[in-house]
C-alpha cells in the first residue's frame, strides 16, 4: 500500500494540519542548522591551533550574509513555483501544475549555473566590498568558491522541495535532508581532521550533502502522481508560467536580496570592529537561527495553506489560517527565544572557549533572541500576502519597514553611538515597524477579497437557480 505523505490543507482542523505540515519543516530547518553548526563546530574543535580555529569559524560565518544576498533573489522564484502549484491544487488544475513543475526545474538549473560562475570568479571581490578582515578573507574566499560551485545542485533542491511543499508533502524533504546531513557531518570530520582541509573541507561536505538531498527529491517528483509529477518531456520553459512565477517570485526574491543587502551592510559594520566581534557575531547568528527557523517553519507553512485555500475560494479558512499561524509563531518564538538566552553561555562555549568572544556573542543573543517572536509575526503576514498573490505589496512593506530602516539606522544613529549594541538593537525595532505596516494593509485587503468572492458565489448561485 502506497503511503500518502500529503497534508490536506483545505479540509479538517487547521491547527492540527498546520502543525503536522510545519513540524517536518521545523525539523528540517533545525537539522540544517545543526549541520551548518557542525561545520563551524568541527572547525573549532579539530583545528589544533586555537587562533586558527577561531579565524576559520569567523571566515565561514562572515560569508553568510553574502551568500544570502547573492542567492536570495533567485531562491525567491521557488516561492513563486510553490504558490502557483498550491493554487493549482486548490483549483484542481493538474495539467497546468505539471507544466509549472517542468518550467520550475528548468529555470532552477539555469539560475544555478549562473550563480556558480558568478560566485566562483567574484568571491574575493565581494568579500573586499564587505571589508572582511585581512586575517580571514583568504579562507572565506576559498569556502565561497567551492560553495558556489554547488549552486546548480542547491537550486534544484530548493525548487524541488518547494513543489513538494505546495502539494502538502514536508515529510520526504525532511528524510532526504537527514540523509544528506548525516553524510555532511561525517565528511566534515573526515576532511578537517584527516585530510586537513579546514574551510575547503566543510564546503565540499556541504555540496555533497546537498547533492544527495537534491537527487532524492528529484526522483520523488519523477515517481509521484498528480500535481507534483515531474515529466522530463515537460522540462521546458513555458512563457506564461514563467511570467506568473516571476510575478510572485521576483518580488519575494528582491525582498530577500535587499534584506541581505541590509544584512551585508550590518555585517560590514561588525567587520569594522575586530576579528573577535566577527567570530562572536557568527556564533550568535548560528544559535539564533534555531529560534528563527522554529518560527519561520510556521510562517512558511501558512504560505501553502493560504495559497491552496485561496485557489479553492475559501477565504474564511484563509483568515483563520493566518490567525492560527500568528499565534503559533509567536508562542514558539517566545519559548525558544527565551530558552536560548537562559542557556546563552553554555551554548556559545560549545563553539568557542574565548571568554571575550563568548561575552560578545551573549550580548547579541540577549538583544535579538528575546524579541525574535516579532520576526515570526512579520514573516507570517508577509507569506499570507504572497499566498494571496500580493507579492509585490509584501516586498514593498518589508523593504520599507525593515531594510530601508536598517540602512538609515546604520547611516545615522550608529554614527552617533558606534557600538555593537547599537547595531543589534536595529533588528527588533525594524520588525515592529514592519508588523505595524502589514496590519494596516492586510486586514482591509483580506476583507475586500472575502466580499469579492462572496459576491461571485452569490452570482453563481443565482445563475444556477435561473437555469433550474
Amino acid at each position: 500500500m502506497k503511503r500518502n505523505f500529503q497534508v490536506n490543507m483545505c479540509e479538517g482542523s487547521i491547527l492540527k494540519n498546520l502543525l503536522v505540515f510545519a513540524f517536518p519543516l521545523l525539523a528540517a530547518n533545525i537539522l540544517q542548522l545543526l549541520f551548518n553548526a557542525a561545520d563551524i563546530t568541527v572547525l573549532g574543535k579539530f583545528i589544533p591551533n586555537a587562533k586558527m580555529a577561531d579565524a576559520a569559524v569567523g571566515a565561514v560565518g562572515s560569508t553568510n550574509a553574502l551568500i544570502n544576498l547573492i542567492i536570495g533573489l533567485f531562491v525567491g522564484f521557488s516561492v513563486g513555483a510553490n504558490v502557483l502549484v498550491a493554487r493549482c491544487v486548490g483549483e484542481n488544475d493538474e495539467n497546468r501544475s505539471r507544466r509549472i513543475v517542468g518550467t520550475s526545474m528548468s529555470i532552477s538549473i539555469i539560475i544555478g549555473i549562473f550563480l556558480a560562475v558568478l560566485g566562483f570568479f567574484c568571491a574575493k571581490t565581494f568579500l573586499r566590498w564587505m571589508d572582511s578582515p585581512d586575517d580571514v578573507i583568504d579562507m572565506a574566499a576559498s569556502y565561497l568558491k567551492i560553495y558556489f560551485l554547488g549552486m546548480p545542485i542547491m537550486m534544484l533542491y530548493n525548487f524541488s522541495s518547494a513543489i513538494l511543499r505546495a502539494v502538502g508533502d514536508t515529510v520526504r524533504p525532511l528524510i532526504y535532508l537527514c540523509c544528506g546531513g548525516v553524510v555532511n557531518v561525517g565528511l566534515n570530520i573526515f576532511f578537517v581532521k584527516v585530510v586537513k582541509l579546514d574551510v575547503e573541507g566543510v564546503a565540499i561536505a556541504t555540496v555533497v550533502s546537498q547533492l544527495i538531498a537534491a537527487v532524492l527529491t528529484v526522483i520523488t517528483l519523477i515517481k509521484s502522481d498528480g500535481h507534483s509529477k515531474f515529466e522530463l518531456k515537460k522540462m521546458k520553459i513555458s512563457g506564461k508560467d514563467l511570467l506568473d512565477i516571476v510575478k510572485i517570485g521576483l518580488p519575494a526574491g528582491l525582498q530577500g536580496c535587499v534584506f541581505a543587502i541590509s544584512n551585508v551592510i550590518i555585517q560590514s559594520t561588525i567587520n569594522s570592529f575586530n576579528t573577535d566581534a566577527v567570530t562572536a557575531n557568527s556564533i550568535a547568528s548560528q544559535i539564533e537561527g534555531f529560534v528563527y527557523y522554529a518560527m519561520y517553519s510556521v510562517a512558511l507553512a501558512s504560505l501553502s495553506f493560504v495559497s491552496q485555500n485561496y485557489g479553492a475560494g475559501n477565504i474564511a479558512r484563509v483568515k483563520k489560517t493566518v490567525w492560527i499561524a500568528l499565534a503559533v509563531a509567536g508562542i514558539v518564538g517566545l519559548i525558544v527565544g527565551w530558552g536560548v538566552v537562559l542557556l546563552d553561555r553554555e551554548l556559545c562555549s560549545i563553539i568557542s572557549k574565548d571568554p571575550k568572544v563568548i561575552d560578545m556573542a551573549c550580548e547579541r543573543l540577549w538583544i535579538i533572541s528575546t524579541t525574535y517572536f516579532l520576526c515570526g509575526f512579520m514573516d507570517t503576514y508577509g507569506n499570507a500576502m504572497r499566498g494571496l498573490g500580493k507579492s509585490t505589496l509584501a516586498m514593498i512593506v518589508s523593504l520599507s519597514g525593515s531594510c530601508l530602516f536598517r540602512i538609515l539606522w546604520i547611516s545615522t544613529i550608529f554614527k552617533i553611538y558606534p557600538t555593537l549594541r547599537c547595531v543589534y538593537i536595529v533588528y527588533p525595532i525594524s520588525w515592529l515597524l514592519t508588523i505595524l505596516i502589514y496590519v494596516v494593509l492586510y486586514y482591509p485587503l483580506i476583507n475586500k477579497i472575502e466580499k469579492k468572492f462572496g459576491a461571485q458565489k452569490q452570482v453563481t448561485q443565482t445563475e444556477g437557480g435561473k437555469n433550474e
